[in-house]
């Protein structure tokens, strides 16, 4: 089915549009990590010879999976779903079907303005690092803009939009466990999300559970939620908040997730917001790292790393503060 609406798509591009002579279909970020959820934003930037687009395609090739579209007001999304090639892991589930193709339909972007289409969906890890094409057909109501053309199987389309794949260094190419900590945890970007000062507290032997404190910073005008997060070194991964009830301190767990608002910022520190590592393989070492990954409902799967401060630490090691606290 996404076959036959590219093919047919590039041989109309021929009788309605001169694909060399525009601006590209393209992402607006361009670069992905192997392994990791990317929100990919599509920027449209003109119709088909003058005319108005009321229809974008994009065709998912093997090796992106679990995809989502984002819902777009004034059209009509649709999905295409079909069996991949090959069997994917998501969250700890094998994934073998998903969504093939995207159609957004029955909208009016004219010729003289700027659209963006998004949606969301993991690179697998086993794709090799490079340029990633992705087809996309624009359909007007007398011709077509077909940009799905790639390197080494040129057509006479315009280039199909790429994000360029790469190897995550996060790890330092370790898989599970707590691993050297090197001067301190970077900050991570993740489309409008920035996450820093991640870090967590050594814990006794016998200890039964840790904590995970960082800041998520919202540049964007859209708000986002974390709604999840898991770990190799934990069985569980909860996200807790502490608070007053009458005068006892208590602890909840918010099954709802923590929204991130457009602009603003939400710290997980201790005593307040917080992750739960539960049911861990071991205690949490000083002077190491434990791998995270934080699920955000628009901006996908985040790998962080926290550094493992002292135990009484209440900012990140290297952060200019002093290591022990309450």
């Amino acid at each position: 089915m996404i076959r036959t609406h590219l093919c047919a798509a590039a041989a109309a591009a021929t009788l309605g549009l001169s694909a060399p002579a525009f601006a590209h279909a393209s992402f607006e970020v361009q670069e992905a990590v192997l392994g990791q959820s990317f929100k990919a934003v599509l920027r449209v930037p003109h119709g088909c010879d003058g005319e108005a687009t009321h229809t974008v395609r994009i065709a998912i090739p093997e090796g992106m999976f679990s995809v989502k579209p984002m819902p777009k007001a004034g059209w009509t999304l649709q999905t295409v779903t079909g069996a991949y090639e090959n069997t994917y892991i998501n969250h700890g589930a094998e994934v073998t079907e998903g969504v093939k193709e995207i159609v957004w339909s029955g909208g009016e972007l004219p010729d003289d303005w700027y659209d963006e289409f998004v949606f969301r969906g993991t690179f697998a890890d086993t794709l090799a690092p490079g340029a990633f094409h992705v087809p996309v057909v624009q359909e007007c109501a007398n011709g077509v803009a077909a940009w799905t053309s790639r390197p080494g199987a040129e057509t006479e389309d315009g280039p199909a939009p790429s994000v360029t794949l790469v190897v995550s260094d996060a790890t330092g190419g370790h898989e599970h466990g707590a691993m050297a900590m090197g001067d301190t945890a970077s900050a991570v970007n993740a489309g409008d999300l920035t996450i820093s000062g991640a870090f967590t507290r050594a814990m006794l032997p016998n200890a039964p559970v840790g904590g995970g404190y960082f800041t998520v910073t919202n540049s964007g005008d859209s708000a986002d939620r974390l709604i999840g997060a898991s770990s190799p070194v934990a069985g569980d991964v909860q996200i807790h908040e502490m608070m007053m009830s009458g005068d006892v301190m208590e602890m909840r767990k918010l099954d709802n997730g923590v929204e991130i608002p457009a602009g603003g910022e939400v710290s997980f520190a201790p005593g307040r917001l917080h992750l739960m590592f539960m049911q861990l393989s071991e205690p949490f070492k000083e002077g190491t790292q434990v791998p995270v990954t934080l699920t955000f409902e628009r901006a996908g799967d985040v790998s962080v790393l926290l550094d493992v401060g002292g135990i009484g630490a209440t900012t990140a090691p290297h952060a200019g503060h002093g290591q022990d606290g309450e």
